[in-house]
């Protein structure tokens, strides 16, 4: 069977415990199961550690479902997630599979750059919070998905359509944004540098 990997990042400076949570219900991983994937690899934090060994001791107890996907994770690494990212990509003995990510600019900026498909997942609890502008911004563009954690099935499908026209990052200077203000747009206006 061809590798295909889910890799999912909650960030490094908030908990996003709902995002892992969300990635270890039967429904999700059924619908990995379902689209190929074979591994799922969590980056799940400073506290991740114990919902992963929760859930693995649910599936040993057979209160959690058993999906037959490797499920592998880690805290953090200090060299960044550009391997994980790129394990993500289609190569000779794997197919390309997807980035689960929060949405926070350096984690989606580093998929994009590598172009791999890419579901955003805003932490809504976050104060003062940019992350859903940002993420139904760039799905708005053609970037990525927006994603919500009551229906990460449903992204996942979106993801597979969205990886045959997605668009490259950085954009090609055409002068054809649709929105006429592209990232640097968004970014600016989070930022309150306003025209």
């Amino acid at each position: 069977m061809t590798q295909r990997i889910c890799f999912v990042t909650i960030g490094a400076t908030a908990a996003f415990d709902q995002l892992l949570k969300s990635v270890l219900t039967s429904r999700f991983l059924q619908a990995l199961r379902a689209s190929g994937y074979t591994t799922l690899l969590l980056q799940y934090g400073k506290n991740g550690l114990d919902i992963l060994k929760d859930f693995e001791a649910r599936v040993a107890a057979g209160q959690a479902f058993n999906s037959g996907i490797g499920i592998s994770g880690f805290d953090f690494n200090k060299l960044g997630l550009g391997q994980e990212m790129w394990s993500v990509k289609a190569a000779k003995d794997r197919a390309e599979g997807v980035v689960i990510s929060h949405a926070g600019s350096g984690s989606i900026l580093d998929a994009m750059r590598i172009e791999v498909p890419l579901i955003v997942v805003p932490n809504t609890s976050l104060l003062h919070n940019h992350q859903v502008d940002l993420a139904e911004e760039l799905a708005k563009q053609g970037y990525l998905v927006r994603g919500h954690l009551d229906d990460l099935p449903a992204a996942l499908a979106q993801s597979d359509a969205l990886r045959k026209k997605r668009q490259t990052w950085p954009p090609q200077s055409h002068g054809a944004d649709p929105s006429g203000r592209g990232l640097a747009g968004v970014m600016d206006d989070e930022m309150g540098f306003y025209d």
